[in-house]
């Protein structure tokens, strides 16, 4: 199965199958689930980024835990629709991935645009203090919920079509 955008291999998606979307940033992964059938994703666990193979590891021991059949990642696109170096990292991020894999995984991008920004904006509105907004950031919290928001955008697409 390919990587690519989701409008082009949605009919490929793997029925029946565990999700798990990916917020691909350069210190961590955020990371949310969506259970075989359930259309609904929460958000799951924030990866620190050391080596990609370290990285792919750990990921394949989530994989295996959860039975995951397929993957949304995140992909930065600009406000024109343009895509920049940064998504230039996360398409190549997710070939590599993919290889990695070995198995070939369907691998999805879906437009990530302003998800971390909602998120942050979303936890700012229940949280006064900065200090408080800068833990969510470090605790990975913001990471899992823009995972969160990614693969429930793509989830949603995948029940219209």
């Amino acid at each position: 199965m390919p990587v690519g955008l989701l409008k082009d291999i949605a009919a490929i998606c793997p029925k029946e199958a565990s999700l798990l979307g990916l917020d691909v940033g350069k210190k961590t992964i955020g990371l949310a689930l969506a259970h075989a059938g359930m259309g609904i994703a929460t958000p799951l666990h924030t990866l620190s980024r050391t080596k990609f193979t370290k990285d792919v590891e750990a990921l394949k021991k989530l994989i295996a835990e959860y039975d995951i059949g397929g993957f949304v990642v995140g992909i930065p696109v600009n406000m024109d629709g343009s895509e920049g170096p940064r998504a230039q990292s996360i398409r190549d991020f997710s070939i590599e991935f993919h290889k990695a894999l070995g198995n070939d995984p369907w691998i999805a991008l879906w437009d990530e645009r302003l998800s971390t920004v909602s998120v942050e904006d979303f936890v700012g509105e229940f949280v006064e203090k900065k200090s408080t907004r800068r833990n969510a950031k470090a605790s990975g919290l913001i990471d899992r919920l823009a995972a969160q928001i990614i693969l429930q955008g793509a989830l949603d697409y995948l029940a219209r079509v």
